[in-house]
Parts: C-alpha cells; structure tokens; sequence
C-alpha cells in the first residue's frame, strides 16, 4: 500500500501538505457523505491509515527507509492506530471551519473502541455510533498425509496475529480431498469499531503415499504376481489404508494391469456412511533371466501352444 499515492502527495511533503491532503480527502470520502458506497468506504478506511503513518515521525520514518512489505512486517494494524487522540485531530483539522463542539480528553486505541474521528462534524453525539467493520480473513496452506485425509485427524496450527503467537486445533474430517477449503469462522484478524473477527481458510493439500494412490473416493495399490501365479491362480496378502492386511484370492488366467475391486476399502465419502473401494492392481512379471532347466521348461511348453 503505497501511503503517499493514496493521499495524493510527494515523498518530501512535510506535515501540513500530509494534514491538508488528509483533510480534504477524509470530508470527500467521509461515509455520511457517501451512503451505501463501499468503495468510498475503503477509500475513507484506506486515508485513514495512510494518515496515521506518515503524521507519526518514526512510523513515517521506518516506512520511508525499508518500504511498504517491511513496514507491515513490523506494524500490526493495532501498532498503527495505538494512541490515536481524537480530540487532537479535532482542532488541528476542524477547528477554522467553525467546528465547535468540543469532547472530553480522551485517548483511542486499536484494542479498545476506534472512533471515527469525523463522527462529530457530520452528526450529533445523541446518534454517534461508529461503523463496525469485521475483521481480515486469513488463509493458511495444510499439508496432510493419505491417512489423515482418508481417516481424519486433528491438526494443530500456529499464526502470528499482532506479534504473538496463536494455537488453533483443527479437527480435519475423514474423506477431505485436495483443494478443499475448511472454513473457521472467528479465527481471523479482529474486527474494528466492535466488528466480529475475520475467518480463517485452510487450504488442504495431500502428500504423495509410497504405497497407495487415491482418485477421487477410491484408493489403488499394485501387487506384482510371477507368470506361473498369474496362470495357475493364487493367493496375495493386500494392505489396506488402514493397516490392516486382507487375503485376496487371483484368479487362474489374470491378465497383466487387471484390477481386483475390494468393495468398501476405500475413502469415507464426506458426510455419508458410505465408502469408496480399493482396487488392486495386478502386475505380471516376466522374468529376465531362466536357468537352462526352466528354459527347457517354457520351451515344452510354447511346443504344448503356450
């Protein structure tokens, strides 16, 4: 956010050009000039912060050497608007224009009530009831395991919120696929003017699984049998995205790539009972080397029309 483009003056303005550019811009987009308009509304929030920066030397100062992203690494919104004196900034810009009206010396902080400091020259105290505004929505990337997709589990998470550290468990349902966003509503930054907190949206992803593959609700595993297996038929053990290990029985004459359906095996489908399947997929492998007693063998049998 570039403070000196939004109030419209150079980097070498000194406090009086800052003042009057401020002035003017705040009566402009003040929001009881503005009903229902939400883009002078965010324009009017936007002076405002712009205003609180560069009138305060050494906030000016830091956002003047190490730039915008440096700056708001270093100030939360509640550091910009701590200690905002209301009753200053009502007779520094509204006291030659006949504004009269004066309040009791108070001090605003960002943690406390913000008032908006234009409330009094468009309205009487009687009807002064600041703006609520919620607060900003946050995003954060999850990555998951298969198994805490497929199972579910709960996650703990840690976000810097005004330079402190917050812990939020996260309770991740069975099923969840990547892409998914979760929504949890109050874990965002606070409101202002007694507004609700923003929400927060993790964006689930999934790790690649040595094992398994999922695809949509259903889970492959690939199981390789020998030639001899493959014609004759046989037993396999197969694992299962549980850990359990089921006894699958392969048919005489299974063809290379053939797929075995274990119905149910699969990933819960979310907020049903149901489940999808785990197929095994079947590899025949070919071997590259014979002893010469197993290639008299195969040679019988190609004569046989094998």
């Amino acid at each position: 956010m570039d403070y000196y483009k939004i109030l419209g003056v150079g980097k070498n303005a000194t406090t009086e050009e800052i003042k009057k550019a401020y002035r003017k811009l705040a009566l402009k987009y003040h929001p009881d000039r503005n009903p229902g308009n939400k883009e002078a509304e965010e324009k009017f929030k936007q002076i405002n912060e712009a205003y609180a920066v560069l009138s305060d030397p050494e906030k000016r100062k830091h956002y003047d050497n190490f730039g915008s992203e440096s700056f708001r690494q270093h100030f939360s919104q509640e550091d910009i608007f701590r200690n905002f004196d209301l009753d200053q900034i009502l007779r520094d810009l509204f006291g030659g224009l006949g504004f009269g009206k004066q309040t009791s010396r108070r001090t605003y902080t960002f943690r406390q009530q913000r008032v908006d400091p234009f409330a009094d020259f468009f309205r009487s105290e009687a009807d002064f009831h600041p703006m609520p505004q919620k607060g900003q929505d946050l995003e954060y990337n999850l990555a998951l395991t298969l198994e805490e997709s497929v199972l579910g589990t709960e996650k703990k998470i840690a976000l810097t919120k005004a330079n402190t550290i917050d812990e939020i468990s996260v309770k991740i349902p069975p099923g969840i696929n990547a892409g998914k966003k979760l929504r949890l509503a109050g874990k965002g930054l606070p409101g202002t003017y007694g507004g609700p907190p923003g929400d927060l949206y993790l964006n689930i992803s999934i790790l690649p699984h040595p094992i398994f593959a999922r695809d949509g609700n259903d889970i492959y595993v690939e199981k390789s049998i020998t030639f001899t297996q493959a014609v004759l038929g046989t037993t396999i053990d197969v694992p299962t995205i549980e850990g359990s290990i089921k006894r699958v029985k392969v048919p005489p004459g299974t063809q290379s790539n053939t797929k075995i359906r274990l119905k149910g095996f699969g990933v819960p489908i979310l907020k049903g009972q149901e489940r999808g399947d785990l197929y095994v997929k079947i590899n025949v492998t070919i071997p590259k080397k014979l002893s010469d007693y197993q290639l008299e063998l195969i040679k019988k049998l190609a004569a046989e029309g094998l």
